[in-house]
């Protein structure tokens, strides 16, 4: 699209769209910069314009204003993820923030909850815990719900109940003709289908209708060692996770903490290898299951009683948007080769640029034959473990230092790389068949019937 169609489709765009509840910006405003920012400060996102919308008529009716101006629309909540959106120029594309529709109304005796497009974890867990239930919430208690789940959505109680996506009950939809939808089981199956892990390339998702558990509190901790004893506790941790029942999800990563102040004492600065873990059994029969963890002697041990409102801060993610870069991948297995491999990469010693390199431990709930047969895109894992790699980069030298480190281990891991990959771990942009093993050619049909013009973008798109 030449320069002189969009300074001529930006004003346009305004009176096409008519009343809204929300807003436009576009290049040029005052608001401009903070409209158009990530939660990811790295990435500098720089669309033709950017709809704010507060309800799904808002939404409805940009979509259908982008479409008639021969422009495209890609959806955000935060951005946690928003690097490969931008890897391609977004000139011809208005950003649809959603982070103004936050409702969510969880309906305890049904044991659901509706959540609007805009909102974050913190918005449904806490709401859900004041009546006895949890969701399956991301590690960060700021991600956006959408996004989350549109991927997979791995949890910390994914082992014992899979990918949230595979909880979801309903969406509530704009497709690229403009027109308001809720999809589930029996109405656009086919759409339903995709969007639960295929990502956000179908539709804009106004609203999801997740299922919600009886669940209350949980045993979850970290055991922590200096990081010279990496490649020894990572070892054990690896023989462990072969013993562990469905009901216990862990960790095992690699921490180089910055001194920042907001860090204690006893981490700032520090370099760390640590388990954690969240069990959904009590308190003895956890302590039983850490045992041979804990004869490794580890420095610091948290394992409590945690109730769902707190378990966000078992990952130690950052509270607020800073500007990162990460990558990451399935691995098939992880043998002591690969352990090897990660520590030489990443360990004490190293040079690495990076904040942490994990491996989430797989399995159970999340196994290919445990798959549920009216699964959506992602219904499961054909891979033990997810590895996942992120650094700060502040400046370009950082960011510099940090994409070397990345691609070390990235390289590093290759061989023990599975097929399949799982699109919330992925910040760099990749070929649609390297990111979805099977059912690429449904995904594909998926987006040909309910978006033939390409109006929806996404992150990892299908196409």
């Amino acid at each position: 699209m030449s320069d002189m169609t969009l300074t001529l489709s930006v004003p346009a765009l305004r009176e096409l769209v008519g009343d809204l509840s929300g807003s436009i910006v576009v290049p040029g405003d005052d608001d401009w910069n903070d409209a158009r920012r990530a939660w990811n400060l790295a990435v500098d996102q720089q669309p033709a314009a950017v709809a704010l919308p507060e309800t799904a008529d808002d939404v409805a009716a940009i979509v259908r204003a982008a479409a008639d101006l021969g422009l495209r629309v890609a959806a955000q909540t935060t951005g946690h993820n928003a690097g490969p959106l931008s890897n391609a120029p977004l000139d011809d594309t208005i950003l649809l923030r959603t982070s103004a529709m936050r409702g969510v109304t969880v309906d305890a005796e049904n044991r659901c909850a509706r959540v609007e497009a805009g909102a974050v974890w913190a918005e449904v867990v806490e709401p859900a815990a004041r009546v006895g239930l949890a969701a399956l919430a991301g590690s960060a208690a700021d991600v956006g719900v959408a996004g989350y789940v549109l991927g997979g959505g791995l949890s910390w109680l994914a082992r014992a109940k899979g990918l949230a996506a595979n909880h979801v009950l309903a969406f509530e939809v704009v497709t690229a003709d403009g027109e308001r939808r809720t999809v589930d089981a029996e109405h656009d199956a086919e759409l339903f289908w995709a969007l639960r892990g295929g990502g956000g390339n179908f539709a804009v998702v106004t609203a999801i209708h997740l299922r919600l558990f009886p669940i209350t509190s949980v045993q979850a901790g970290a055991l922590l060692w200096p990081a010279e004893r990496a490649e020894a506790v990572l070892s054990a941790w690896r023989q462990w996770t072969r013993t562990v029942p469905d009901e216990l999800t862990s960790v095992g990563r690699i921490l180089h903490l910055p001194p920042m102040p907001e860090l204690p004492p006893h981490l700032a600065g520090r370099s760390l290898v640590a388990i954690e873990a969240v069990s959904l059994l009590d308190a003895e029969l956890t302590a039983a299951l850490l045992a041979p963890l804990r004869a490794l002697a580890p420095e610091i041990d948290t394992f409590h009683e945690t109730p769902m409102t707190d378990l966000h801060l078992l990952h130690m993610d950052p509270p607020g948007p800073v500007p990162g870069m990460g990558d990451g991948m399935l691995l098939e297995t992880v043998d002591a080769d690969a352990l090897a491999a990660m520590v030489e990469a990443t360990g004490a010693g190293s040079g690495t640029a990076l904040l942490s390199m994990e491996l989430r431990h797989l399995g159970g709930a999340l196994s290919p034959d445990r798959a549920p047969a009216d699964g959506g895109a992602v219904a499961a894992f054909d891979a033990e473990f997810a590895a996942f790699a992120v650094g700060i980069a502040p400046h370009p030298q950082a960011a510099a230092a940090v994409h070397a480190s990345l691609a070390r281990v990235m390289t590093a891991l290759a061989p023990w790389r599975a097929a399949q990959s799982y699109i919330n771990f992925v910040e760099s942009s990749r070929a649609a068949d390297e990111m979805w093993d099977d059912g690429l050619d449904r995904l594909r049909a998926v987006k040909s019937a309910y978006d033939p013009l390409r109006v929806i973008r996404s992150n990892h798109p299908v196409d």
